[in-house]
């Protein structure tokens, strides 16, 4: 009788036990984790730029960052996974989603050229130093690297798809649509930017003003 007394007591311990565990959560740790994957991604980004992503090992970034090389990768990635989480702020700029909403809102189609010069201006403005001074000028040839710089592209083509439909819709295209996607492209891509700001050092306002104006003579019924 006692044995069996001692037998239900263990096993209801023991349920109890399953029932009543949680996930272990330590805001402190978390934060510390994110203090790890900031230094490590602010150390990356420094080193980057100063010697080029092929200059740059592992051992570099985790030594600058002060943490161990297995750090780094649990922490963040290898090397491309560290490239791609610094340029994922530049994708995801909400200065895209924020341009397009206000296109669709536009009813004038020198506004929604204007909006589209703006906002294409303020994404490349507040990422400029990563993006040119690394991905244009000394651009990395890892398959890994590429494939986030597609996305990339992906998207900048899709949102300037979105810009023609607005334009298209307004009746204000003079050429067909896919050819203002390539006019849109050509104006107010990223190599406009690149060559008129990077390699001929015009500031962002006086390309922002040449460019929308240049697009709009190429693309609408009515520019003026």
């Amino acid at each position: 009788m006692q044995l069996k007394s001692i037998y239900s007591l263990c096993v209801t311990l023991v349920y109890t036990a399953r029932v009543t565990t949680r996930p272990y959560h330590s805001p402190r740790r978390t934060d510390a984790a994110a203090a790890t994957r900031e230094a490590i991604l602010s150390s990356a980004h420094t080193l980057f730029l100063a010697r080029g992503y092929a200059g740059v090992t592992l051992a570099d970034i985790a030594r600058a960052a002060n943490v161990a090389v297995p750090t780094v990768y649990s922490s963040v990635g290898p090397k491309p996974g560290i490239l791609a989480a610094l340029l994922e702020p530049a994708i995801k700029d909400p200065a895209v989603a924020d341009t397009l909403t206000a296109v669709d809102a536009a009813d004038d189609p020198r506004a929604v050229i204007e909006l589209t010069a703006e906002g294409t201006r303020l994404a490349h403005e507040r990422h400029w130093e990563l993006v040119h001074g690394l991905f244009y000028r000394d651009p990395p040839g890892e398959p890994a690297v590429k494939a986030v710089l597609d996305r990339g592209t992906d998207g900048y083509v899709q949102a300037l798809t979105h810009v023609a439909d607005r334009l298209a819709a307004l009746d204000a295209l003079r050429v067909d649509h896919p050819e203002a996607v390539d006019i849109l492209w050509f104006h107010l891509g990223p190599h406009a930017w690149m060559t008129l700001v990077g390699e001929r050092s015009w500031c962002f306002s006086r390309a922002q003003t040449w460019l929308a104006d240049t697009a709009r003579q190429a693309l609408l019924k009515n520019p003026r």
